[in-house]
């Protein structure tokens, strides 16, 4: 890679997404796989190993090529197609702002459409379906209280699998007010109230290491933190015999993403107003909120209940004048 390039794209990473945007390491994880991967194949389009590449070798044509190759030869779904692509426009704008020579480039690879895709089915637990699975969990064993506070954390709070690897005993507070402080994306903070059952279980995972501060509130076996595919593990292993009616016949267990989805859907069947769920979760827009409104069948029904149907014209309307016959409501109207 010419040295130009090299800078730039050093650049990139290390101020324009850790400094500028605050990207956490996950998201900053993605940007560079889509790059790592746009690298090596215009490397290959234009015969060159990566170390040489330029910047006039970044054509608007390449990241086309780029596109159809990831659809066909990856097999990537419209999602992901779109997810790289969005890195890429990210990666394009910097280019145009700090080498004007890259502008046209740049506008045409904003121009290029994202592709209509299914949406992911929002998979969450009925409130039955999750007392089931907490009283089914088991009690004994070395990692039995941790594996259930760490199941009951992720659907008190609507967590993030990487937010809840992230906690350490500094960010609980477990006398009351329960609470514990998520940093989530965006290198943005917010609160959460926890369950004084949810308090309780953390107090017994951890009451040995009260005094270790930094230490993570979840640690493996080998008391090292545990990892967002370690959590992925346990909530898998979990709840592999669960039967979930959102995943209808195709069983084997929960990502841990399935406990944010319930919290937010039970939180919203309880009535909480919306931009409360919106700050628990932590979602930046509302939109992104307003869509648990859309899969949760009761909710509709509580909406069809409140507003009732019209009297069918063939039931008898009750008399208007049924007042009129009331003594006292004529005398209190003569008192007037």
């Amino acid at each position: 890679m010419s040295d130009n390039l090299g800078q730039i794209i050093f650049a990139f990473f290390e101020d324009h997404l850790k400094v500028q945007k605050g990207l956490r390491q996950g998201s900053i994880r993605s940007y560079r796989d889509t790059l790592k991967l746009f690298l090596i194949h215009v490397s290959t389009l234009c015969r060159r190993p990566v170390s040489r590449l330029a910047l006039s070798d970044l054509a608007f044509e390449r990241v086309l090529d780029f596109l159809r190759m990831i659809e066909q030869e990856r097999n990537n779904q419209a999602r992901t197609r779109n997810q790289r692509l969005a890195a890429l426009r990210t990666f394009y704008r910097h280019l145009a702002v700090y080498h004007p020579e890259m502008l046209a480039e740049a506008q045409r690879v904003e121009a290029i459409p994202t592709k209509r895709g299914s949406a992911a089915r929002t998979v969450y637990l009925e409130r039955d379906e999750m007392e089931t699975l907490f009283r089914e969990l088991p009690r004994n064993g070395s990692l039995a209280l941790r594996d259930r506070a760490l199941l009951m954390f992720l659907y008190n709070t609507g967590a993030r699998v990487q937010e809840a690897a992230d906690v350490r005993l500094t960010d609980v507070d477990l006398t009351e007010p329960y609470r514990v402080r998520l940093h989530g994306k965006g290198d943005k903070w917010r609160s959460c109230p926890i369950w004084p059952e949810t308090a309780e279980l953390l107090k017994q995972l951890v009451v040995a290491r009260l005094g270790e501060k930094t230490a993570p509130v979840f640690q493996s076996h080998q008391r090292k933190p545990l990892t967002r595919f370690g959590i992925y593990k346990i909530v898998k292993r979990q709840t592999a015999s669960l039967k979930c009616s959102a995943l209808g016949e195709r069983q084997g267990g929960l990502f841990p993403h399935a406990f944010r989805h319930s919290a937010a859907v039970h939180l919203l069947e309880a009535g909480v107003e919306v931009n409360v769920i919106r700050a628990w979760l932590g979602h930046v827009s509302l939109d992104t909120t307003n869509r648990y409104a859309e899969i949760t069948l009761r909710t509709k029904q509580a909406a069809v209940a409140a507003c009732a149907p019209p009297v069918d014209s063939s039931v008898e309307c009750r008399s208007s004048s049924g007042w009129r016959k009331d003594a006292d409501l004529l005398k209190w109207l003569e008192s007037l």
